[in-house]
């Protein structure tokens, strides 16, 4: 089997709700990111053999096949396919997983795995009615905060416990921004203001620096009324995009590549999809024995904060080193654009491990519905 790596990668600032991105539509903001990879690479458009795009709530903008009119937005050849990918919160991380396969598998050489979400002009959920009669017979459905909420019960996470953790990742991606961290895999994005001024964003608008404990605290259970789960300790709803450049031994040399990271393993599992948003735990158990590598071989560990009882049970499993994971924040800080996270969480961890000189790295996410993904990445 070949090797498949990861040459480049890009992404948008991720904007609040009704923020500096919420002026652009999502097929025109996946656009910009595919142009500017393909003007950071130096690789002509025509060359590429495939655009996988995550996109989760595929109506309204985000309809009629994103993955394909994106590129032809950007200005991508007729030739060249598109296609969108719905793995719900993981779908452009399943987009780089899916990109790899083909690479590793020899049906490409060169494929851009990419991720949009419009949250503030296409609202999540709007793609979907009500369930099946059929499917509430067999499992009682319920939204996504109160599967938190039942992690957090089963796992016996406190609220103070959940609190923190959502303090910490607003802390850790303040401290990032400082550091300039983020401003190398961010392309600043000229839009306008809510007045209709030009306007530039250049940073994540996620990150709270006048938040504190205390406000995080005195914020009112948002799914039950005695629950544990609140708009502070869940991730934020947000646009964004990201794109990132995968690529085959063979294209590494014929377009003279230097590859920043190869894909070493990956899986996807399924889980209860009651409580549904536990599939991090096997996930990662899966991966790590594809990859032939124990949970101490990982020097850096991206799981997304779709909400802080995810990540903190998933971290009692398996008891890792907090500084190594999610070292600049997550999605509760950063926000969550549905489907451009994973490729988001990937382009982040390239980066970490590059700036530590680590060798291995787990990206891992949950997913709606009852289902995990996980990647593990070795810096070349």
């Amino acid at each position: 089997m070949r090797d498949a790596y990861i040459v480049e990668g890009i992404r948008t600032p991720f904007g609040r709700r009704g923020g500096g991105l919420s002026h652009i539509r999502p097929d025109d903001l996946a656009a910009m990111v595919l142009a500017e990879l393909m003007k950071r690479t130096g690789i002509e458009a025509k060359s590429v053999e495939d655009v996988k795009v995550g996109c989760v709530t595929q109506v309204g903008e985000q309809g009629f096949n994103i993955g394909r009119l994106a590129p032809l937005i950007a200005g991508f050849p007729a030739e060249v396919p598109g296609v969108s990918i719905n793995r719900m919160c993981a779908s452009s991380l399943e987009a780089v997983n899916q990109a790899a396969q083909a690479i590793r598998s020899d049906v490409h050489d060169l494929v851009v795995a990419a991720g949009v979400e419009s949250m503030s002009r296409v609202p999540m959920g709007s793609d979907g009615t009500a369930f099946s009669a059929q499917l509430l017979s067999r499992y009682h459905m319920v939204p996504q905060g109160i599967a938190a909420e039942l992690i957090a019960e089963q796992w016996q996470l406190s609220r103070e416990a959940l609190d923190h953790f959502a303090f910490e990742s607003h802390q850790r991606a303040l401290e990032a921004q400082r550091q300039g961290y983020f401003a190398e895999e961010i392309m600043p994005i000229v839009t306008a203001d809510n007045e209709g001024n030009p306007a530039t964003i250049s940073r994540d608008e996620g990150p709270r620096a006048d938040t504190s404990l205390e406000k995080i605290a005195a914020l009112k259970p948002a799914f039950k009324p005695d629950g544990r789960i609140t708009a502070g300790n869940s991730s934020q709803i947000s646009d964004g995009a990201a794109a990132l450049l995968l690529a085959s031994d063979r294209a590494l040399a014929q377009f003279e590549l230097t590859p920043r990271a190869r894909v070493v393993a990956m899986s996807v599992v399924g889980v209860d999809p009651v409580i549904m948003l536990t599939g991090p735990i096997p996930a990662t158990r899966r991966v790590l024995e594809k990859a032939g590598l124990r949970f101490e071989d990982l020097d850096v560990i991206e799981i997304n904060e779709a909400f802080a009882s995810v990540v903190l049970a998933w971290g009692q499993e398996y008891h890792p080193d907090w500084t190594r994971v999610n070292p600049h924040g997550g999605a509760i800080a950063l926000g969550h654009p549905l489907g451009a996270s994973g490729a988001r969480l990937v382009l982040t961890t390239i980066h970490e491990l590059e700036r530590r000189r680590g060798r291995y790295a787990l990206v891992t996410m949950c997913v709606g519905w009852g289902m995990g993904v996980a990647t593990v990445l070795e810096r070349v």
